[in-house]
């Protein structure tokens, strides 16, 4: 399309069932807001759209865990997740929620447009119902075997360990996932939108239409469908939760969350016009208007193949031109998980790292899985600060201003004849906005941000190379002018950073004086405020002009050390082992005995008088043990977890009649009983009674 005259950019709706994590981010929130901060800079109208997707089965199973209602789990995350996106920086023009009165409105009177169209089918067919529970099964209420990968741990609508979306009656073995049971089938009546109606459209569409301009990953989960055949899909589900089905008929059935939620783009577009006096309909409605989707990869097929074609059934919508979906991001080489906690939570990121937003901004972008699934570490975290923000970034603007301000008083100097490598350095800056737009227009963020780097590598070269701070010494006339080009450097850094690293980007507009007075005038030049521009960058002969004064130093970034990093990563190791213990699974039991069989042990109570470490042995205690009867030698495989000091004098449980058994030249005449926790740490296994005798059997 040319140039359209307005963008509108949505992000995909998180369920209001937990906190926001890197993963979400990484794939959807930050991409999404760099575009949106570098269309308003190169002055688009640009409305950026999200909102909290409060309807989604997940919601009822986290209020049935918890003992809440429904609507006190979303009140309580859309909140969280809200104040999240706003701490760190995603630029919503609106950010609402499906259980607003706009958005019921809005999804009811779609599904009545499109039914009154005759766009679905009504269809009564045997849906996975839980007879001790007494409901149908929604889609996570299911959980069974992939029909594709064989992932045993696949939901009803999506597996999440390949992607393939299907029903919850494709599943293999499926169980309910509120008693355990197998669900039968029983009948049910529901409304369909029949994607193979709209099968040719989509296949023009996208495979003729956007081969050369998508992803290759969405363009291929796209065709993979379609080449495998469109079928109904239902748009009504059996719930008590959710936008009550418009239509006679509809008594006790919801909208299926993926025709609600996308609506809620939509609603949530026409709740900020309605806040601003705006008319919501060009941003949804003019074919001058460029709609890009911003989804995580699990999202595709429905941004992709059912959206459009609902949009295409109503009829009057616009359809997306992009939807630039990513991949999956992983956590230290795990997949991450929400019930498990392996997840790094934007809000706990917040307080343990403040004012450090766009570290992880950085990070994660420079880590995108824009192409393939990606590894994010803790390690490469501190890389990336320490080593790039802090050392190239950081260091270049911090010896700009501290020389500014030492041989200039904070004044731009008057620059004299320019050298070549002036013109050449000066030429570069001026052609980096190009550079970097090209790779934002074309979803390439990693590069885009890579390329925003690179002119800052040019000013530490430019510097390192021409040393002012030797110049001073000499030729007082040459080091104006270098002066004055590292500056210019540092002024266009100052707006192009503005995509990426929002807060830095502030930090050195003030920094750089590039802000206005009280009255609403920039304090030294009030050309600065165009310089902000991105194209101004390029066609501007001059960002900071001589005789401008900017401010005092501040560090950007500051070194994040080891003993930070570690204490995350003790903290995602701790987050494993409550995991292991909350999911332990006892051994099964062993082969039947008979009572005679267990006669046969000769347990006693005893003390353990004596321990020692055993030589050159790493889990070895040598123990002289009082089991009543005798004072004994029992060498026992308990060092690991315990001293031999804080064993002496523990009440502990012995089989004293074990046939004696040589270890590492010592005779051990027993055993200790232990068991072990999940963690693997050994318990003993003792009497609770103090008063109990050395010697008492156990029977």
């Amino acid at each position: 399309m040319n140039k359209p005259k307005r963008y509108t950019i949505t992000t995909a709706l998180p369920y209001t069932n937990g906190p926001i994590h890197i993963g979400h981010l990484a794939g959807v929130y930050v991409p999404a807001d760099i575009y949106a901060r570098y269309l308003r800079l190169t002055g688009n109208d640009v409305i950026l759209i999200g909102g909290s997707d409060e309807h989604g089965v997940p919601i009822t199973i986290k209020a049935k865990n918890e003992g809440v209602t429904p609507q006190d789990i979303v009140d309580k995350y859309h909140a969280i997740i809200k104040k999240s996106f706003e701490d760190f920086g995603i630029t919503f023009d609106n950010y609402s929620r499906t259980s607003a009165e706009v958005h019921h409105k809005t999804a009811s009177e779609f599904f009545t447009t499109l039914n009154d169209k005759g766009e679905f089918i009504e269809e009564v067919t045997e849906q996975l119902y839980d007879t001790e529970a007494n409901q149908f099964l929604a889609d996570r209420f299911v959980v069974g075997t992939c029909p594709k990968c064989g992932n045993e741990e696949s939901y009803g609508d999506q597996c999440e360990n390949c992607g393939t979306s299907h029903n919850a009656t494709d599943l293999i073995n499926p169980k309910s996932a509120l008693t355990g049971n197998k669900p039968t089938l029983k009948q049910t009546k529901h409304w369909f939108l029949p994607l193979d109606k709209h099968e040719a459209f989509l296949k023009e569409w996208i495979l003729e239409g956007h081969k050369k301009d998508w992803k290759p990953n969405v363009y291929g989960q796209c065709k993979s469908w379609i080449d495998d055949g469109l079928r109904p899909r239902a748009v009504t589900r059996d719930l008590n939760w959710g936008i009550p089905v418009p239509a006679k008929g509809g008594e006790g059935k919801v909208l299926y969350v993926w025709f609600d939620a996308p609506i809620g783009y939509i609603s949530s577009t026409i709740e900020w016009a309605e806040r601003e006096g705006k008319d919501w309909r060009p941003y949804w409605k003019d074919q001058d208007t460029k709609l890009i989707h911003f989804i995580g990869k699990d999202n595709i097929v429905f941004h992709c193949i059912i959206f459009p074609a609902m949009l295409k059934a109503e009829g009057s919508y616009i359809l997306p031109e992009n939807v630039p979906a990513n991949e999956f991001l992983n956590l230290e080489g795990n997949k991450l998980s929400t019930s498990k906690n392996w997840a790094v939570w934007l809000p706990e990121y917040l307080k343990e790292f403040p004012d450090q937003q766009d570290v992880l901004r950085y990070a994660l972008t420079a880590n995108a899985p824009e192409t393939k699934d990606n590894d994010f570490t803790w390690k490469d975290f501190q890389a990336r600060n320490n080593n790039e923000l802090v050392a190239i970034f950081g260091n270049f603007i911090n010896r700009v201003v501290v020389l500014t301000n030492k041989y200039y008083d904070g004044v731009v100097p008057t620059p004299n004849a320019l050298s070549q490598v002036d013109e050449e350095t000066l030429a570069a800056v001026k052609a980096y906005p190009d550079v970097i737009s090209s790779s934002i227009e074309r979803y390439r963020f990693r590069e885009a941000q890579q390329e925003l780097m690179n002119l800052a590598r040019l000013g530490n070269k430019y510097l390192a190379d021409e040393e002012p701070w030797k110049v001073i010494k000499i030729d007082e006339a040459r080091t104006q002018t270098i002066m004055y080009v590292a500056l210019q450097i540092a002024s266009a850094l100052a707006t192009l950073s503005e995509p990426f690293l929002p807060f830095t980007s502030e930090k050195l507009k003030k920094m750089l004086c590039f802000t206005l007075n009280d009255k609403g005038e920039n304090e030294y030049h009030a050309e600065l405020v165009e310089a902000s521009h991105w194209n101004e960058i390029t066609s501007k002969e001059v960002l900071l002009p001589a005789g401008h004064k900017i401010g005092k130093a501040e560090l950007l970034f500051s070194k994040i050390e080891d003993i930070t990093i570690q204490a995350q990563l003790d903290k995602l190791e701790a987050n494993k082992k409550a995991n292991e213990t909350a999911n332990a699974v006892a051994e099964p039991q062993k082969d039947t005995i008979t009572f005679e069989d267990f006669t046969k042990l000769d347990i006693r109570v005893g003390t353990i008088l004596e321990a020692e470490k055993m030589p050159k042995a790493k889990k070895l205690l040598v123990l002289k043990v009082d089991t009543g009867i005798d004072v004994r030698t029992i060498v026992s495989g308990i060092a690991e977890s315990f001293t031999a000091e804080e064993v002496i004098g523990k009440r502990v449980t012995v089989l004293v009649n074990l046939a004696p058994r040589v270890l590492r030249g010592i005779e051990s005449e027993g055993m200790i009983l232990m068991t072990e926790t999940p963690d693997g740490k050994l318990v003993f296994v003792n009497p609770d009674n103090i008063n109990v005798e050395n010697g008492l059997q156990i029977s």
